[in-house]
C-alpha cells in the first residue's frame, strides 16, 4: 500500500510541474515576444514605398513594438505571480460524496441516527 501511495504522489508532483510549464501565460507570452520581433524588423527595415502606402505611419514598427510589450508583460506575470502547486490531498482531507457540492448549493443533509 505504501509503493502505491509513493507512486501516486510522484504522479501528483509530475502533473503539477506539466501544469505549469504549460501555463498559457507562457504560451501568449512567447507567442507575442517571438511575432513582435518579426514584426518590429519588417517596421525598422521597411521601404519608403511601404510607408507611403500607410500614409508615412510605420504600422509594423509601432504594432511590433505593441506585442512586444504585451509578450513580455505576460512573461512579467508569469515570473511575478507563478501557478500556485495544488495542495496535496491526503485520504482524511479527501472530499467524500455527502460532503462535496458544487457551489452555490447547500450541503446535503445528515444521515439519520441509526436505531
Amino acid at each position: 500500500m505504501s509503493d502505491h501511495r509513493n507512486d501516486v504522489e510522484e504522479l501528483e508532483a509530475k502533473s503539477a510541474t506539466a501544469a505549469r510549464l504549460f501555463d498559457i501565460r507562457r504560451i501568449i507570452g512567447g507567442l507575442f515576444v517571438v511575432y513582435g520581433i518579426t514584426v518590429t524588423i519588417a517596421g525598422i527595415t521597411a521601404s519608403d514605398a511601404d510607408l507611403e502606402k500607410a500614409q508615412d505611419i510605420n504600422i509594423n514598427l509601432w504594432t511590433g513594438l505593441g506585442m512586444l510589450a504585451l509578450g513580455l508583460f505576460f512573461l512579467v506575470w508569469l515570473k511575478l505571480r507563478p501557478t500556485a502547486p495544488p495542495a496535496p490531498t491526503t485520504p482524511a482531507t479527501a472530499t467524500t460524496p455527502a460532503t462535496s457540492a458544487t457551489p452555490g448549493t447547500p450541503p446535503a443533509p445528515p444521515a439519520p441516527p441509526a436505531e
